[in-house]
């Protein structure tokens, strides 16, 4: 298949191919759109099944960077990089060095970040090769690890979900079931948890969850039966597609809002949810905080008044979307979508 016919293709500025056998390296670098200023987004490192899976996800996830940075109001276009992990025994830091050298050859159209499997230590090792990276946590302007500021944000923009959806105000005493509890779920948990909201969590982790049961009193169930909990909220915080043609039925929640990427299985999931009196909030708006955070970091000078400025604009955002949806009867998926083009649009 020509990348050009591609299902996810959207007129990408670029999309990159590259390989290293001394590491084993094999990776996609996506940059979306560049109007904004240049692209950046998080480098996914995972156990792809093929090439292809690898393509698809990187393209997906670069388009969903534009429309996030987008909405966030933030001067920085869409991009993304996925590493597929190799099998059997490699050295992580001669990949990560290989990676940099990727991310160099792109010549400053990309500015690379953590997402799934990548941590500020692997940066370091990315920052050895190339300048385009961030999610620093050494350095004038470094931020570390942008998870906490995700999981903020998230959790502000769910408080504008519930006065939306249930007219009351905050989370306390809402039972909150989380699927996945990586760096940004478990932030997130505990700040539901802080605020009184009652949680109900899985993750394939076993020691993760267990903590979570004793740190946060969570009540930890299965990943097949998290998505059917009753609960006020479904939090999917673990890899995209987690509302689909198979679990969208068995959602009893009143509001889907999480820190996952793609969390629609296809856009027609959202008019499913919709149809269902689910409110969704559509995740590149919601989980924006990591790159908002790392938006002030490639700036040069990293000012949290900013950031935390721009959380509060994640609010503002979030709520015209709803009120868009609710005043035309249309998907909150597609008017974020139409609002995100819009704004990606050459000044």
């Amino acid at each position: 298949m020509s990348i050009f016919s591609h299902p996810d293709f959207d007129d990408h500025d670029g999309v990159y191919s590259f390989s290293d056998a001394k590491s084993g390296l094999r990776c996609f670098i996506a940059v979306h759109n560049t109007n904004r200023g240049p692209a950046s987004g998080g480098t996914r490192f995972w156990n792809y099944v093929d090439d292809g899976e690898a393509l698809t996800d990187v393209l997906r996830l670069s388009r969903a960077m534009s429309y996030k940075n987008a909405m966030a109001e933030i001067p920085l276009g869409g991009g993304k990089g996925v590493i597929l992990k190799p099998q059997g025994d490699f050295d992580r830091e001669t990949l990560f060095a290989a990676y940099g050298r990727a991310v160099e050859k792109v010549g400053g159209q990309y500015i690379t970040a953590e997402d799934v499997g990548v941590s500020p230590n692997d940066m370091r090792t990315i920052k050895t090769q190339t300048d385009f990276v961030a999610g620093l946590d050494d350095g004038d302007a470094a931020s570390g690890d942008p998870s906490p500021h995700t999981a903020d944000g998230i959790f502000r923009g769910l408080e504008v979900a519930v006065k939306h959806k249930l007219g009351v105000e905050g989370v306390g005493g809402l039972i909150v079931a989380v699927q996945g509890l990586g760096h940004v779920g478990y932030n997130l948990a505990r700040r539901l948890k802080a605020s009184g909201a009652q949680l109900i969590v899985a993750d394939i982790n076993e020691t993760v969850t267990r903590r979570a049961a004793t740190e946060l009193k969570a009540k930890v169930v299965s990943i097949e039966e998290i998505h059917a909990q009753e609960a006020d909220i479904f939090a999917p915080c673990a890899l995209g597609g987690a509302i689909n043609a198979d679990s969208i039925d068995d959602i009893q929640a009143y509001i889907v809002g999480g820190a996952a990427n793609n969390q629609l299985k296809t856009p027609e999931m959202g008019a499913e949810l919709q149809k269902r009196d689910i409110l969704y909030c559509p995740d590149y708006v919601l989980n924006a905080g990591g790159i908002i955070n790392v938006a002030s970091e490639v700036s040069g000078t990293y000012d949290y008044d900013w950031v935390d400025g721009k959380l509060e604009g994640l609010r503002v955002t979030l709520k015209e979307v709803f009120d868009r949806s609710a005043s035309s009867g249309r998907p909150t998926n597609e008017i974020a979508d139409e609002m995100a083009r819009e704004r990606l649009k050459p000044s």
